[in-house]
């Protein structure tokens, strides 16, 4: 089996490296670390979760170890498609360059531009940043891209899926022509095969696994689910996934949840903790500070849920995830490999449960394509239903809805006063008190419906226009033909 010291990596490097408890390299690593190091252009496929941040950062270190930087000229250039993913190869940089003098900067949004401009002046050899930051600074003079010796292309599929495409081929047009380039990626979407066969001469392609699939640690399950009744879906799939969480007990140490819709991530993360789970929102309209805190908590531990939108779906290596929720069934049939990715890493066990109602099912028949397998069908936690729907009256004992004042006294039996249908006689129509300026007549409605004790000129009681004719619409008939 290949060793890190077999690999021709410098040996700052591999004292690092060892420090941080690592001996044998994955087989991505494996195949990607050695073309590296010889300067060719390298073509990784691999499933997330393979250690593909490292193929890349260890050759890069190394081959940078000798030569120094330049003012506004970064000798590298590492693209990553989020925030998160770009700290987290910051980070990957400080851990295996603690015995090299190398520097680097940090190019995404949500951070001031100035403190940007200050690394770059300086001269950094390493410059990690997301595309729309980098052009940012590039449009702005802040930065020259003819000094980048390698570059990386991170998670080039979900570049793909955010639209950065445009965007990676400008960059690349601003690159020298004589660059190493690492691309990497998850799939082989027609797209990036045709930007890889554009931009990269004669790579090593290593694909260390089936292209989009999980990772066999991964228990996974799907759970059949339909609502009682439409509008209540939110609110039963909220307590459905209460129940599965509940379910798992202790052996759902932590978890990430993830929703398609970023208003939907802020709702579930809203009811958990209402219930007192600890879980927090992370999603790409956050502020990034609070991003950044929140995924520090639960790298940490200090928070068990992440509740999050496919921003975090990509890249993110915290190791000991030990559930991922599918709230919802992602609508791109590779999302859900990426998604259940996040758990069952570096060897451990993991599980993935996906809640799909019926409108969703054709999005899970094309992940079971993609996986070329069958998700094992969970039961119900909580039996058939999730929720008890209280019945409903039988329509014939429906109370009738009417806008009448004097229907509020109907509600209470003991206060009903019993009506004789006969109408009034003109004496005791003439009996009756009047009724007061600011008080209307009892018993008059809209549209003429219901019951009048008398009608305004003082004749026979109305009954209704759908079975009397009041007196004063016939007054003009009887002036008018009474000659």
């Amino acid at each position: 089996m290949t060793k890190f010291s077999e690999l021709n990596l410098n040996p700052k490097v591999l004292k690092a490296v060892d420090e941080a408890g690592y001996e044998t390299p994955t087989p991505i690593q494996a195949g990607a670390i050695p073309p590296a190091l010889e300067g060719r252009d390298v073509l990784g496929i691999a499933q997330t979760g393979t250690g593909k941040t490292a193929s890349f950062v260890l050759p890069m270190i190394t081959l940078l170890a000798r030569g120094r930087a330049r003012a506004r000229m970064p000798r590298s250039l590492v693209l990553c498609p989020t925030r998160e993913l770009a700290a987290q190869v910051a980070e990957n940089f400080d851990t295996y360059t603690k015995h090299l003098k190398l520097t680097k900067a940090l190019l995404i949004g949500g951070v001031s531009f100035k403190e940007q401009d200050k690394l770059i002046d300086k001269g950094v050899d390493v410059l990690i940043a997301t595309p729309g930051r980098l052009l940012d600074h590039f449009e702005r003079g802040k930065l020259l891209l003819t000094g980048v010796q390698i570059m990386v292309v991170d998670e080039a599929d979900r570049m793909l899926d955010m639209g950065f495409i445009p965007d990676i081929e400008r960059i690349f047009s601003l690159t020298p022509f004589t660059r190493q380039t690492l691309f990497f990626s998850a799939t082989m979407a027609p797209e990036i095969e045709r930007i890889t066969n554009t931009f990269l001469s004669a790579p090593e392609r290593i694909e260390v696994a089936r292209q989009a699939t999980a990772s066999e640690t991964i228990e996974q399950g799907v759970l059949m689910f339909k609502a009682s009744r439409r509008d209540r879906e939110g609110s039963e799939k909220r307590k459905l996934l209460r129940a599965l969480i509940d379910a798992e007990g202790e052996k759902c140490t932590n978890a990430i949840i993830f929703c398609n819709r970023k208003s939907d991530v802020d709702i579930v993360a809203k009811s958990l903790k209402k219930y007192k789970y600890d879980a927090a929102p992370i999603h790409g309209d956050l502020d990034q500070s609070q991003r950044t805190r929140t995924l520090d908590g639960f790298r940490d531990g200090s928070l068990r849920f992440l509740v999050a939108s496919d921003v975090a779906a990509r890249g993110l290596d915290v190791p000991s995830v030990s559930h991922v929720f599918n709230f919802d069934v992602p609508g791109h049939a590779e999302d859900y490999v990426h998604r259940i990715g996040r758990t069952g890493r570096a060897g451990r066990d993991g599980k993935a449960i996906m809640i799909c109602v019926p409108r969703d099912e054709k999005n899970l028949d094309d992940i079971e394509r993609l996986v070329q397998s069958e998700i094992p069908r969970l039961e119900n936690p909580q039996g058939s239903q999730v929720e008890e729907v209280p019945q409903e009256a039988p329509q014939d004992e429906k109370p009738k809805r009417t806008r009448s004042r004097s229907r509020k006294k109907e509600a209470d039996p003991a206060e009903v006063v019993p009506q004789d249908n006969t109408p009034e006689t003109p004496k005791e129509a003439e009996a009756a008190p009047a009724p007061a300026k600011d008080e209307k007549p009892r018993g008059r409605t809209r549209g003429g419906r219901g019951r009048s004790k008398s009608n305004d000129r003082g004749g026979e009681a109305v009954v209704g226009l759908g079975d009397h004719t009041p007196e004063f619409i016939g007054l003009s008939f009887k002036e008018r033909y009474a000659n």
